[in-house]
């Protein structure tokens, strides 16, 4: 790095740690910064701040994928199935009971229930479900349906989507979770998936969730077909929406998983998810909380990553189908997740999908 770049880098990343906004081109010079212990220094020091307490997060839930059928096609997606292949399921109300309580069993208080986009199935099969669900288990928060799978909802049934939403959080739902985030520049959303909702798309659902009084994570994948600036205008269209909203609880990116499907595309390691969580922690000033992916980095990274931006480590994950699929496969115990908050000085607290501690 050249000594002007050096000082230009400096600059950011002290504007940062003092609290001020960073603007889209000093996101975007971020980018450019390859000193990692330098970022993750000031990532490190705004997570202090932002959370000075001694503790972090961890929660326990389970990531039940309630249909392996779905109307998109996305690249880098193993697991999805059309509706005539022989491995094609949609799970049985019984077998979802099962699942729920094994995780109560454990300790857990929430269910991530996603699926495909499934092409026949009506608003009325999901309002069903989640009363179903709510009435056999009132205690356990339903953190369900992806942004694309809402907004598939919607054209589908050729209802508002304000609707579709106030129906669904009648009906039991609690919260949502950020998944098919990827990108969120059209461009890539275009090139990677067909029949899936573009970036004002996922962002509107979110917003009117917002509006509704719900609130929702919201994730990132890179590595992939995106650039460096690209990764920043998908921060800074979250950063917009939680000006707007303030319904993000939390963010949590991850590196794409090449697998058999997109192998063509070289791993991203361990270095640039840091580098990329970091760079966020010190962009997305207005979202409170970040998540630890440990679940496609593995448990040091996923430790180390409390010292790059990070304090949460996410959750147990009783179950996880998707990433697993693309053949990444990492699990933690609870003692494990545990051990590796208090390795690093901290006091491990459960937590539920808010951010309240319920240990």
């Amino acid at each position: 790095m050249s000594i002007t770049k050096a000082t230009t880098t400096a600059k950011i990343l002290s504007k940062a740690v003092n609290r001020e906004r960073l603007s889209f081109e000093e996101g975007v010079a971020l980018m450019e910064c390859k000193d990692l212990h330098a970022l993750g220094r000031a990532a490190h020091t705004v997570t202090k701040l932002l959370h000075p307490e001694p503790y972090r997060t961890y929660n326990i839930d389970r990531n039940i994928n309630y249909t392996n059928i779905c109307a998109a096609v996305c690249d880098f997606c193993a697991f999805y199935r059309k509706k005539q292949d022989a491995d094609a399921y949609v799970l049985s109300r019984e077998e979802l009971h099962q699942k729920i309580k094994e995780t109560i069993e454990l300790g857990g208080d929430q269910i991530l229930l996603q699926g495909g986009m499934h092409p026949s199935l009506k608003l009325e099969w999901y309002e069903e479900l989640l009363s179903d669900l709510k009435q056999h288990f009132p205690k356990v928060n339903l953190h369900a349906f992806s942004p694309p799978e809402i907004w598939h909802f919607h054209k589908i049934n050729k209802i508002p989507l304000q609707e579709v939403l106030a129906r669904l959080k009648r009906a039991g739902l609690g919260s949502l979770p950020g998944g098919g985030g990827e990108i969120l520049v059209d461009r890539v959303r275009k090139e990677l998936t067909k029949n899936k909702a573009l970036t004002d798309e996922w962002l509107e659902v979110n917003r009117v969730w917002h509006q509704l009084g719900g609130k929702s994570t919201c994730t990132m994948m890179f590595g992939h077909i995106e650039s460096d600036a690209e990764r920043i205008e998908h921060l800074d269209r979250l950063r917009q929406l939680q000006d707007e909203t303030k319904g993000f609880t939390a963010f949590i990116c991850w590196t794409m998983q090449p697998g058999h499907l997109m192998s063509h595309f070289p791993a991203r390691g361990s270095f640039e998810y840091l580098r990329t969580q970091a760079i966020a922690r010190l962009y997305l000033d207005n979202i409170p909380n970040i998540q630890s992916s440990w679940v496609t980095q593995g448990a040091k990274i996923g430790q180390i990553a409390l010292l790059y931006g990070a304090n949460d480590m996410g959750s147990l994950m009783i179950e996880e189908n998707v990433v697993a699929s693309a053949g990444t496969v990492h699990h933690l115990s609870l003692q494990q997740i545990r051990r590796s908050i208090e390795e690093l000085g901290y006091i491990p607290r459960q937590r539920n999908v808010f951010y309240q501690y319920i240990d």
